[in-house]
C-alpha cells in the first residue's frame, strides 16, 4: 500500500482536478488542479461552500452529492458547463464518489474538463486541412508565379520598345496587374518575411489596432476595452502580432457592418492544451462583436484561405491571422451564435509544458 505522503504526491501531480467535501457539501480539500480550474487556493476555499466556487449554480453539485450519499454509489454526470469567475466557462464532466472510513463520510468529486479534449481535436484537424491546403497553395503558388515573371517581363520589354505614350499605358496595366497577382499569391502562402521577436505588451498591440479602427471609421463603431493591466509579456513579433489582430477586427467589422460594439478583453487563461502542448498559463485575447454571427456550416472552414461569407471579402484575413498566431505557438478559437461572435486568441508567454509548474 502507498503512504499518505505518496498519495498526496499523486494527487498533486494529477491534471484532473479532485475536490473532497464533507456531506453538507463544504470543500475539505482540493488538488493543484482544481485550483488551476476553479482559480482559487486549497486554503482560501476550505470549509466554504462547494457552491461558492461555481456562483449562482447552486444545484450543479447539490443533486448529485445527494444521490451518492443516499445511494452509496459513485454518480456521474456528463456535458455540465460551469461558469466561474473572471467571465470563463469550462465543459466538464465529473464524478461524485462516496467515502468512509472510520464513520468518516467525505465526497470525492473527480472533475475532467472535456471542451479541452474537443478543442485540441478541433485544432488538430484544423491543422491537417491547414497542412494539405498550403501543399496545394504552393504547388499553385509555382504554377502561377513563373508565368507571371514571364508575363511581367515581357511586358516590360515591349514597353522599352514602344513610343507612343497611350499604347504605353496598356503595357503598365498588364505590369500592375501582374504584380497584383504575384502579391495575392504571397498573402495566400502567408509571406511576412522574417520575424523580429521582442518583448510585447499585449495591451500596446491592441491600443495600436483601436486607434487604426477609429481612424479608418470615425464614426457608428464603438470600442470597449477591458484589461487585466497585470499580464505579463509575450516573446514575439510585434508587427505580425498587429496585423493578426488587426485582421481578425476588421472581420468584426465588417461582420457589425461599421455600426456596432467591439469588445477587446485580456485575461489570463490556467492549464490549457494549445494543440496537443500543455500551458500551465497563457494569455487570452477575446475579440467580441455584436454582429449577426457566422453560420454554423462554416466555423470549421472560416480559417481557409480564400473562404469568406461576404461577397466582397478576399477571405485572407484570417487565414493569414490563424498563421502568424501559429508562429507564435498560439491558437485562435471561435464561438459564435446568433447576436454574438468571440474570437479568442490564445499565447503561451513562458515556458511550455511541466517545466512550468514551478
Amino acid at each position: 500500500m502507498i503512504s499518505e505522503r505518496q498519495a498526496h504526491m499523486i494527487l498533486d501531480r494529477l491534471n484532473t482536478a479532485i475536490l473532497t467535501c464533507d456531506p453538507d457539501l463544504n470543500v475539505t480539500q482540493m488538488n493543484p488542479a482544481g485550483e488551476l480550474m476553479f482559480g482559487t487556493s486549497s486554503k482560501q476555499a476550505h470549509l466554504k461552500p462547494l457552491s461558492a466556487l461555481v456562483p449562482g449554480q447552486t444545484q450543479t453539485f447539490t443533486w448529485p452529492a445527494q444521490k451518492a450519499l443516499e445511494s452509496n454509489q459513485p454518480v456521474t454526470v456528463h456535458d455540465v458547463t460551469l461558469k466561474l469567475p473572471g467571465d470563463r466557462c469550462i465543459k466538464v464532466d465529473y464524478t461524485v464518489t462516496p467515502i468512509e472510513e472510520n464513520d468518516d463520510s467525505r465526497l470525492l468529486i473527480e472533475l475532467l474538463q472535456v471542451d479541452g479534449f474537443l478543442e485540441i481535436a478541433r485544432d488538430q484537424y484544423r491543422m491537417d486541412q491547414y497542412s494539405a491546403n498550403r501543399d496545394v497553395l504552393r504547388g499553385l503558388a509555382h504554377e502561377v508565379k513563373n508565368p507571371l515573371g514571364g508575363l511581367r517581363g515581357a511586358a516590360q520589354l515591349l514597353e522599352r520598345e514602344l513610343s507612343d505614350r497611350d499604347v504605353k499605358q496598356y503595357t503598365r496595366i498588364i505590369i500592375h496587374e501582374a504584380d497584383r497577382l504575384s502579391n495575392l499569391v504571397d498573402r495566400m502562402m502567408g509571406s511576412y518575411g522574417s520575424a523580429d521577436p521582442t518583448a510585447v505588451n499585449i495591451h500596446e498591440i491592441l491600443e495600436h489596432v483601436r486607434k487604426l479602427i477609429l481612424v479608418e471609421i470615425q464614426e457608428g463603431i464603438t470600442i470597449e476595452r477591458d484589461y487585466d493591466p497585470s499580464l505579463p509579456q509575450l516573446h514575439g513579433d510585434k508587427d505580425q502580432l498587429i496585423q493578426a489582430v488587426l485582421n481578425i477586427v476588421r472581420n468584426s467589422v465588417d461582420a457589425i457592418n461599421k455600426k456596432g460594439t467591439i469588445k477587446f478583453r485580456t485575461r489570463v487563461e490556467r492549464s490549457v492544451y494549445v494543440g496537443q502542448q500543455w500551458y500551465r498559463c497563457v494569455i487570452r485575447v477575446d475579440i467580441e462583436d455584436n454582429g449577426p454571427g457566422i453560420p454554423e456550416h462554416m466555423h470549421e472552414r472560416i480559417f481557409y484561405p480564400m473562404v469568406t461569407g461576404r461577397p466582397e471579402g478576399s477571405g485572407l484575413g484570417l487565414s493569414i491571422a490563424q498563421n502568424i498566431i501559429r508562429n507564435h505557438q498560439g491558437s485562435i478559437q471561435l464561438h459564435s451564435e446568433p447576436g454574438y461572435t468571440r474570437f479568442s486568441l490564445l499565447l503561451p508567454f513562458n515556458t511550455r509544458g511541466k517545466a512550468n509548474e514551478s
